[in-house]
């Protein structure tokens, strides 16, 4: 998925054990039941059980995760360069 700002963010669960993040800006915390992301569209809240982060990689903004998932959600709007912000520069 993509925005009007070029942020773009992926989410891909596979047999609901193992996920694929794309888009992520950092890791605010985790721990074996959740973990909060900042991606470019928002923050997104993971939560299951036996959560594991296998792989983080900043610079391509990639994160693996792998357990028992229960729900993702994402909360808020990645902040962006609005019109007016652009047209004052």
């Amino acid at each position: 998925m993509q925005t009007e700002s070029g942020g773009h963010s992926n989410f891909t669960l596979i047999d609901r054990a193992h996920a694929e993040v794309t888009g992520v800006r950092d890791v605010d915390s985790f721990n074996d039941s959740l973990v909060v992301l900042a991606t470019e569209l928002g923050a997104m809240t993971i939560t299951g059980s036996s959560l594991n982060i296998s792989q983080l990689n900043k610079e391509d903004g990639r994160l693996i995760v792998d357990g028992e998932f229960d729900s993702v959600e994402y909360s808020g709007r990645a902040k962006g360069r609005g019109f007016l912000s652009r047209l004052l520069r």
